[in-house]
């Protein structure tokens, strides 16, 4: 291994992925961030730079949705999850509004009809769990379930995490703890110890634009209170200056508050593509049935094209990953942690500072594109 010109390590071969790296820094504005890479169950890359430390953790807004989609399939290859079984078979309560028939899978493609709650909650409904899952309940859907799909946004985590909760017996944070961080010696967290918060970096907001720029479709959106997209940020409330409260990073919200490193993250990922120190969390088959498409196209939420499997996000324009054949989940901002079984690969990339979500991230599809090259 040798040293890079920021801060850690790459493996020969790996230079251009470290010289991308130092270039965020000068060309984008970065502040604080960190790119970690496995490959074949090997790490190869591990960079940091800016404010961060090695000891540095960070809110990945949702990235987080792809570890508890991690933990859903670990769940369903045990057999105490079916995809296909109807949500009530697990949540009784939930048939409430004609959902009685809406099945797992369908929580976990952003094909329920939920991406909004009409009863108005607030930021310690969202502390406490269990009035959201109330609000859930009582919800009705607000398109006709399986006909589209829209980005559920915040709800994804009460949906998923309440589902993984009743066949689990324990909350979400407690099985990512005990089940995927424990064994593999993780700092990852849905639901942060308080001992931790001394190494959270906060979140820094998106620079606004300069004058004259045109406003991205994702901001636009977000704007208008008319749109889904604004009902679904603004109610669970997910907007405003909750990301750095203390109360928010020690909740369990699965869709956006998950704590972790990029180091963590390429782990996990690549604990799901192989085997890591004796370690694996996802069977090839149980891999392979949670990347088979389930949502593509138009998205009533977000205003632009998205594709998800089970649980993550498959490859599109604005999110592209590795490309055809990757698996992961995008943060807002610009975190993502994925695989690409095929390549054998295992990505992660966190960072402080937020840009606008309306496009590709120029920071790390810099890194990806400099790794591909180094492959």
């Amino acid at each position: 291994m040798i040293e890079t010109r920021v801060h850690g390590t790459v493996e020969a071969g790996f230079e251009p992925v470290q010289e991308a790296f130092a270039g965020n820094f000068e060309r984008f504005g970065e502040v604080g961030a960190a790119c970690c890479v496995y490959l074949t169950g090997r790490r190869v890359v591990d960079l940091w730079g800016g404010t961060y430390t090695p000891e540095t953790l960070q809110i990945v807004m949702s990235s987080t949705k792809g570890v508890v989609a991690v933990a859903a399939h670990m769940l369903a290859e045990e057999g105490r999850l079916d995809f296909d079984a109807p949500v009530t078979d697990y949540w009784p309560e939930f048939g409430a509004e004609g959902k009685q028939d809406i099945p797992v899978r369908w929580l976990f493609s952003h094909r329920a009809g939920l991406a909004a709650i009409d009863r108005p909650l607030q930021l310690e409904d969202v502390l406490a769990w269990d009035p959201v899952v109330d609000a859930l309940e009582a919800q009705r859907p607000l398109w006709e379930p399986n006909t589209a799909h829209g980005y559920h946004v915040g709800t994804y985590g009460w949906l998923a995490g309440e589902v993984i909760r009743r066949s689990a017996g324990v909350s979400v944070g407690r099985f990512v703890a005990e089940r995927i961080a424990q064994p593999l010696g993780l700092d990852l967290w849905i639901g942060l110890p308080p001992d931790q918060n001394g190494r959270v970096t906060p979140i820094v907001a998106p620079p606004p634009p300069p004058p004259g720029t045109p406003v991205d479709v994702f901001t636009a959106r977000l704007l208008d209170p008319t749109t889904l997209m604004h009902r679904a940020f603004a109610n669970p409330p997910l907007l405003g200056g909750a990301f750095n409260d203390p109360r928010f990073l020690a909740a369990e919200v699965p869709a956006a508050n998950g704590i972790t490193n990029a180091r963590s993250l390429a782990r996990m990922y690549a604990a799901c593509i192989g085997a890591v120190d004796g370690i694996r969390l996802l069977q090839a088959e149980t891999l392979d049935k949670a990347m088979q498409q389930q949502s593509r196209g138009d998205d009533l939420v977000l205003g632009y094209e998205t594709r998800y499997g089970t649980g993550f996000q498959l490859s599109f324009p604005f999110r592209p990953m590795a490309g055809e054949g990757s698996f992961g989940h995008y943060g807002m901002g610009g975190s993502v942690g994925f695989g690409h079984p095929g390549r054998g690969l295992a990505f992660a990339y966190v960072m402080n500072q937020m840009l606008p979500s309306g496009g590709v991230d120029p920071r790390s599809q810099s890194l990806i594109e400099a790794l591909l090259g180094c492959l």
